[in-house]
């Protein structure tokens, strides 16, 4: 069934993009071409308390955020503290230095964004951050990363071990680095592999993960899911190509060739819930903005980004360039897609908590991805 769902999903795609073709151009995003399906519409509603008209309105207010962001940096200069997409007011908000001049102050109000004074550079809190990158964190210490609105590095501990010794000394060595938040969280992080359940999206050995998305010659996913090398298996059981790439810990990225009768489409698969989302580009929503995630055991949920460039530390080693979100996650959904409106965002990697409760889940920016293996995304 699933198989054959597939197949009309990839037929569809080369359908319209053989008459793409024909007409000589290709859409470059999914700005003015493509409205937003009534299922991504119907899952915001549920996820976000929103009517549909203002579903609408969020998705268009983020894609304007997103246009902006890098127009406001290059205004702001070395005085950029970083940005965030505020749901409540539908605007981008730049953080600038205190000791900014005031035409650097009105150059950035100038683009649209809206300005709040900051102490630190984002600059310096990267720095701070990459500090404490080299230290070794132990179990009680979640993760760390930068966090713009509150102009500080954000170390988040475990609630129960906050006050174990070996925790308060990285704590203490953490404030020596530059400007620290401790926030407490109620579990500590672990990826999303799962063992063979059957019927899911592919396999490397026992251990089931999710497709992220489709490159020209195979698919990203997570490294922590196989290692270079590893043989990978479709739901069917039929052999789907090899590992060419994967890195876990550090990073927890990887790439996989496809051959034997599979082939790469640009699609998302809704599960149902929402319809399957064709994929345009990878295009980075800001912090704040609205983002969901496709995986082969909990199938389709969102949420918002909470932080990028996280430090997230498992018990195999520490994970660098994490992006955090709302979005609840389960084993087997790792590798999986995280995708906000038609633009690619990363693939899963882990969390804490899950789509009962409630919970965190963080994912491997796609960009940097296809930037580490050379690889093109395959988008309509």
């Amino acid at each position: 069934m699933r198989r054959s769902r597939l197949k009309h999903a990839g037929l569809a795609v080369l359908l319209m993009l053989g008459s793409w073709t024909a007409a000589g151009s290709l859409p470059a995003s999914a700005s003015d071409e493509a409205p937003a399906s009534a299922g991504l519409l119907q899952a915001m509603q549920e996820d976000f308390g929103l009517t549909r008209a203002q579903a609408e309105e969020r998705l268009a207010a983020e894609e304007r955020a997103t246009d902006l962001e890098p127009v406001a940096r290059r205004a702001a200069g070395g005085a950029f503290g970083g940005s965030w997409f505020d749901a409540a007011t539908g605007r981008l908000t730049v953080a600038v230095t205190t000791d900014a001049p005031p035409a650097t102050t009105e150059a950035v109000e100038a683009t649209g964004a809206r300005v709040r004074a900051v102490e630190h550079s984002a600059r310096a809190l990267d720095a701070a951050k990459t500090r404490i990158d080299g230290f070794s964190a132990p179990s009680g210490v979640a993760g760390w990363h930068v966090d713009p609105a509150a102009n500080s590095v954000v170390v988040e501990v475990v609630e129960d071990e906050r006050a174990d010794n070996d925790v308060q000394r990285f704590l203490d060595r953490a404030r020596t680095a530059g400007p620290v938040t401790v926030r407490t969280v109620t579990d500590t992080p672990s990826t999303f592999a799962a063992g063979t359940v059957g019927g899911d999206p592919y396999y490397t050995g026992n251990v089931r993960c999710s497709i992220g998305f489709s490159v020209h010659g195979g698919f990203v996913t997570a490294g922590h899911c196989g290692g270079a090398g590893a043989g990978v298996s479709g739901w069917d059981g039929s052999y789907i190509g090899t590992f060419q790439g994967s890195s876990f810990p550090d990073n927890d990225y990887a790439w996989v060739s496809v051959g034997s009768g599979w082939w790469t489409v640009p699609v998302v698969l809704g599960w149902g819930t929402v319809s399957d989302q064709l994929v345009r580009g990878s295009a980075e929503a800001p912090i704040g903005a609205s983002i969901c995630r496709s995986g082969s055991t909990t199938h389709w949920h969102c949420g918002t980004v909470l932080a990028k460039n996280e430090t997230v530390n498992y018990a195999q080693g520490a994970v660098h360039q994490m992006t955090k979100t709302s979005v609840c996650a389960e084993g087997g959904d790792s590798g999986g897609s995280f995708i906000s409106g038609d633009q690619a965002q990363g693939v899963t990697s882990g969390g804490w908590g899950n789509c009962t409760s409630g919970g965190e889940t963080w994912f491997q920016p796609v960009n940097e991805i296809l930037n580490r293996y050379g690889l093109t995304l395959h988008t309509a």
